[in-house]
């Protein structure tokens, strides 16, 4: 089955960019439609985006549009996700989950990894 596994959070000011990366094994990437989505304390689970098999993204959150990108590389079996002019709001453990559906978001997710914690300080 399908393992995933985040990384490349960290601390960074606001303004700042964030690469994250979400290796998978296990199964073919290729096969997958993959998303990311993010959990802060205090506040509810929201899913960000998805990337299906044929390269189309959807965005579920207005406040990241524009400023984040899903990407993938199946060569390399690893999804990424690009947050670009990060806010101290972005601040939360990011996961990636598979697979995401247009309809369902990352709610309906089978496979999801440990998470990376981001923190952008002011």
């Amino acid at each position: 089955q399908l393992q995933l596994v985040e990384s490349g959070g960290g601390l960074v000011h606001a303004g700042g960019s964030l690469r994250l990366s979400c290796a998978a094994s296990g199964a073919t990437l290729d096969y997958y439609a993959v998303g990311w989505f993010r959990q802060a304390p205090g506040r509810e689970r929201e899913d960000l985006l998805c990337l299906s098999t044929d390269g189309e993204t959807t965005n579920y959150a207005e406040s990241v549009k524009g400023r984040f990108t899903i990407s993938r590389d199946n060569a390399k079996s690893t999804v990424f996700l690009q947050m670009n002019t990060l806010e101290p709001e972005d601040t939360g453990l990011y996961y990636c989950a598979a697979p995401c559906t247009y309809y369902s978001g990352l709610r309906a997710a089978s496979y999801w990894g440990q998470g990376t914690p981001v923190t952008v300080s002011s």
